[in-house]
């Protein structure tokens, strides 16, 4: 029977037998499919959404069926820890096809962040699936970091914000909640999807608009993920930006947390 992990390190699955620590703790390997979320104290944002996101992702590049997705869901769900601060990443390996936890502790959590402007052409082979291109996301941060920003904008060949390396780009103009348009090249990110979804109960228009980060300049902007929720921009690197005072984002961001709910029992 699967035990509550408390510490973390690489697990891997099998039917019957649940999880156990991998004989190799050294997480690496090109990955068909992953994904992750911030479990604080035993609650989580939109879990039954991310379960989702990766059966689907999945069922895309010809994974475990959805029987066996099921029982893995439920042995990773039941040893996922319920005390501190957690990002835990559930993987599909490329190869062996084995189904894998990730169980790491959070990194801080930011409020804001620097974001580089240079633009980085999007180097994402499966842009829409999250796990393939993950090591080569890395090097971007790296490099945003080299250049003393946290964070990296893609964009498209034409110049179109499209997100940032780990995260959905978001902004507004005026009283309109601005995004790029679905037809691009983008992932569907289950945050961004939970602040457009409050955006429409609320009145606030949304309009998807194909702007270059040049255009992005005085504006509000976030960047959304499950891990830091919203994260208002304070700051450009790289060029000149205005950033006005993100007015919206404090609130926002209260009602996010709002949303956490215990992990159910696995």
């Amino acid at each position: 029977m699967t035990r509550t992990a408390v510490a973390e390190g690489l697990w891997t699955w099998a039917p019957g037998r649940g999880l156990a620590p991998a004989a190799d703790q050294a997480p690496g390997g090109r990955l068909l499919v992953a994904d992750s979320w911030l479990v604080r104290e035993g609650r989580v944002r939109a879990y039954d959404r991310h379960r989702e996101r990766f059966a689907r992702a999945c069922g895309d590049c010809g994974g475990p069926d959805p029987r066996r997705l099921g029982a893995f869901w439920q042995d990773m769900t039941a040893v996922l820890p319920r005390t501190g601060a957690w990002f835990p990443r559930v993987e599909l390996a490329a190869g062996s096809l084995e189904l894998r936890l990730l169980v790491r502790p959070a990194p801080p959590l930011g409020t804001g962040v620097l974001l580089w402007a240079a633009g980085q052409s999007d180097p994402r082979t499966v842009p829409r699936r999250k796990g393939p291109d993950l090591d080569t996301l890395a090097r971007v941060r790296r490099r945003a970091a080299g250049e003393g920003a946290e964070e990296a904008v893609l964009i498209a060949p034409s110049g179109t914000v499209l997100e940032s390396a780990t995260a959905g780009v978001l902004w507004w103009e005026d009283d309109t909640l601005c995004l790029p348009p679905p037809r691009l090249p983008l992932l569907p990110g289950v945050t961004s999807g939970l602040v457009q979804e409050r955006a429409l109960r609320s009145g606030i228009r949304i309009a998807h608009r194909e702007r270059t980060v040049a255009e992005l300049d005085g504006r509000e902007v976030w960047l959304v993920n499950a891990l830091h929720g919203i994260r208002p921009v304070t700051g450009w690197v790289g060029r000149p930006m205005r950033v006005p005072p993100a007015q919206r984002a404090g609130e926002w961001r209260n009602w996010l947390d709002g949303l956490m709910e215990p992990l159910p029992a696995g």
